[in-house]
């Protein structure tokens, strides 16, 4: 069965401009047709949803989620049942879904079988690009131990976020094995972190001969490198042997920034976690000694924003955000509002993503022959980029890959 969305008003978001009184022509799970609003006319046998007084956007797209951090202590969700995470975790994609988002990346945590499900089932929740276990080296970001304890789990059925491996031929068969699992992109912990106990923000992580045999195995799949860094050291060595995506990156510099536009990498600032962090982090579960190091990180990111911007160079849409404090997703976009125009906003969480991910054409636009992941709202989000924050206000329509999960009926259509 069709579903034709009528009288639509869609955002090109590489032009910035509307594209009005079209007709949204839906098949299966992709848009099969862009035409004219008169096309819906002789389509009796369709679903057929007015549009009329909508704003229409591709769904969004978040570059840095954890979907399966139900809590941010790590070392406690290291040793939780796999079976209580897994549930906890359909409630994190629920709510990533309702405030429109319908593709979220993985940082660590998520694995095949959860990408499967919301395949399987698009009412429940966006598709997850995921790396599986982050690469960690010992006392490293992804280590979760503390000073005094020796063993780590890591173990296949673990609900971690990451897995410790050193030297080249450990990390070598960790990427392999992530690849041998279906892992759209490789994760490196390749800089000290907030929620690892033992190390240092403004370490770096990974000898450049670890780094270079991560990216190699990654290349040699088809797929890419993302990074977790904070400090210039550590960034400009990751950019410098492959790696396409810096996570954070809240203590970059100049140089930095002319090294991602020479590279054509990508930043993903995630500036949204730290004020949530400083603000309900421990009462959340961070454990209170690592509360320090959020605010080595927090102003500099938003100085970072701004030099990255001014300098050009490419950025995506990331939260990051643990626990209960997911519900903050959409905050980022405030944060960002302050410094970037709205609609290179909304690029960065739709084709920009799609260009990074090898995936355009298929998400982060509404074209023909692309995923029917469409979202409506009843302001202009060019006009008012909290339109986008505010989805119990203005979101009207979410539709992921062709399964409508929300659909209100709006003011303009019962007058």
């Amino acid at each position: 069965m069709y579903t034709v969305l009528k009288n639509a008003s869609y955002l090109d978001v590489r032009s910035g401009t509307y594209h009005t009184d079209r007709s949204i022509i839906i098949k299966g799970d992709k848009i099969e047709k862009i035409a004219d609003a008169s096309a819906a006319d002789g389509m009796s046998d369709a679903n057929i949803i007015d549009c009329t007084g909508l704003h229409l956007l591709p769904g969004l797209i978040d570059a840095h989620v954890h979907t399966t951090a139900i809590t941010p202590d790590f070392a406690e969700l290291e040793i939780s049942s796999p079976f209580y995470v897994a549930i906890k975790s359909t409630e994190i994609l629920s709510g990533m879904l309702q405030r429109g988002f319908t593709t979220v990346r993985d940082a660590g945590g998520a694995d095949y079988g959860l990408a499967a499900a919301t395949l399987e089932n698009p009412a429940m929740g966006p598709e997850i690009l995921f790396c599986g276990k982050a690469l960690s080296q010992t006392g490293g970001h992804g280590d979760v131990r503390t000073k005094g304890r020796r063993e780590f789990e890591g173990c296949f059925c673990c609900a971690g976020l990451g897995v410790v491996v050193d030297g080249v031929t450990e990390v070598r068969r960790a990427a392999r094995d992530e690849i041998r699992k279906g892992a759209t992109q490789i994760k490196i912990m390749a800089s000290g972190g907030v929620s690892s106990p033992t190390d240092r923000i403004d370490s770096t992580q990974f000898s450049i001969e670890e780094i270079r045999a991560i990216v190699a195995e990654a290349e040699a799949a088809n797929i890419y490198c993302m990074a977790h860094a904070y400090t210039a050291r550590a960034i400009k060595r990751l950019l410098q042997n492959g790696v396409r995506t810096i996570e954070h990156g809240n203590l970059l510099d100049e140089e930095c920034c002319d090294l991602f536009v020479e590279t054509g990498a990508y930043l993903v600032p995630t500036l949204i976690t730290y004020q949530a962090l400083a603000n309900e982090g421990v009462a959340s579960g961070l454990p209170a000694s690592m509360e320090e190091k959020i605010y080595m990180v927090l102003e500099a990111g938003n100085v970072a924003l701004k030099m990255a911007y001014d300098k050009g160079v490419k950025m995506l849409y990331g939260s990051d955000l643990l626990g209960t404090m997911q519900r903050h997703q959409l905050q980022e976009f405030s944060i960002r509002s302050k410094v970037v125009s709205n609609i290179d906003l909304i690029r960065q969480a739709t084709v920009n993503a799609a260009e990074c991910f090898d995936r355009v054409g298929s998400i982060g636009e509404i074209l023909e022959g692309g995923l029917a992941n469409i979202i409506a709202y009843q302001n202009d989000p060019l006009e008012d980029i909290n339109v986008l924050v505010n989805p119990e206000e203005s979101l009207q329509l979410i539709i992921n890959r062709g399964v409508t999960v929300k659909h209100l009926v709006t003011a303009d259509q019962n007058a």
